[in-house]
């Protein structure tokens, strides 16, 4: 399970703050829209931005 979104915001804990995030399921390719969340900086394994492309096609 991966989570796609635009980082609005962060702190020294690695907290993120995701708005239009998405909860993408890599082996179903389902996906769940979540909205604004907080994701907490020890569940955080990678960091990854997505070139244009990639993000107009998670947001449609």
């Amino acid at each position: 399970v991966r989570a796609a979104g635009c980082i609005t915001g962060f702190d020294e804990y690695m907290n993120l703050i995701l708005d239009d995030a998405e909860e993408i399921h890599s082996k179903t390719k389902s996906r769940r829209q979540l909205g604004w969340i907080m994701l907490k900086g020890d569940n955080i394994t990678l960091l990854q931005c997505l070139q244009l492309e990639m993000i107009n096609e998670v947001r449609s």
